[in-house]
């Protein structure tokens, strides 16, 4: 059987009575913890205005956990393109990569990450971002091959790195995966986030994927929910407690929570290594990003050390 690559997507959720520091000091916790355990990436979410979760600048975070690791590949999960200009995304992350030489990656999407009132407060028109999504793409490939100009002059993203970082497009639809296709990108599937066929999406990706100077080839993460613990029993009931921190609402219904964990894959390690062996056949994965939204910080861990001995340490 073909080894598994596993990686890590961190929320950096406030959890029981922590505070944001607290939980940015779990974040590198849970990064250095996935590289003892063999996991190839640990990337940071954006998200605005939401009080359980700390992860509104993640190239800020990133450049704290680039200094507490030492091998494991820093990214974004993703950094939110329609917001900001190209240019200085790309310089964000040439510097990145300069101080963490070949660990960085650059993932983007084209969620607003928030509430209307917070897109409001980061962008005059959040919504003409998105319809200049293309643009800033091709803007954003062209930097980070050092291949841009302006008024025929070319402009370099300086520090300009000996490896630069790579660029993945993060996404729910058939959408998402025709622009990481388009522009030759890699491409993250969104599966916990999505409930589209996602084998269709990601055919659609490699189908019609046109090579760029920054990928050759097509590259396929899943980004899955996983919560695992030593029985089903306590893995459901995890699950199920912790959904409530990813719907946003310490309010919300059971039945609510119930619809969301029913997305993740949860169980004790057999039952979870089955479930994400089958996926990677039927998605043709190169590799899995897991998001693991446990009820506390101790059970997360566990969860991603449980997958680690099921699935990498054989």
């Amino acid at each position: 059987m073909k080894p598994i690559t596993l990686s890590v997507l961190d929320l950096v959720p406030v959890l029981g009575r922590a505070d944001p520091k607290s939980a940015l000091g779990h974040a590198v916790s849970l990064a250095q913890t996935a590289e003892k355990l063999g996991y190839s990436r640990y990337w940071v979410a954006e998200h605005h205005d939401m009080p359980s979760i700390v992860s509104s600048c993640p190239e800020v975070v990133l450049s704290h956990i680039g200094a507490k690791t030492e091998r494991i590949r820093i990214g974004s999960g993703a950094i939110l393109l329609p917001y900001y200009k190209p240019y200085k995304v790309a310089e964000t992350f040439h510097m990145l990569a300069t101080l963490y030489p070949g660990r960085v990656d650059l993932g983007i999407g084209r969620a607003p990450g928030g509430h209307a009132h917070a897109s409001m407060a980061l962008s005059d028109n959040y919504l003409e971002g998105v319809r200049r999504l293309p643009e800033a793409i091709q803007s954003l490939v062209e930097l980070i091959a050092d291949d841009f100009h302006v008024e025929g002059q070319p402009v370099s993203a300086r520090p300009l790195p000996a490896v630069p970082p790579e660029l993945w497009m993060l996404g729910t639809n058939i959408k998402s995966a025709q622009f990481a296709s388009r522009f030759g990108t890699g491409y993250v599937f969104g599966h916990f986030m999505s409930d589209q066929d996602g084998k269709t999406i990601i055919d659609t990706y490699r189908d019609g994927f046109q090579a760029s100077a920054i990928s050759p080839v097509p590259r396929v993460i899943v980004a899955v929910s996983v919560v695992c613990a030593e029985t089903d029993e306590e893995a459901a009931h995890s699950a199920e407690l912790g959904a409530g921190l990813f719907l946003g609402a310490s309010a919300v219904s059971g039945e609510e929570r119930r619809q969301y964990s029913g997305r993740a894959i949860v169980g004790a390690p057999e039952r979870v290594k089955r479930q994400l062996l089958d996926m990677r056949e039927q998605y043709r994965a190169d590799e899995f990003i897991v998001v693991t939204t446990a009820h506390d910080y101790g059970a997360r861990i566990r969860s991603y050390e449980l997958l680690a001995e099921s699935l990498l340490q054989q």
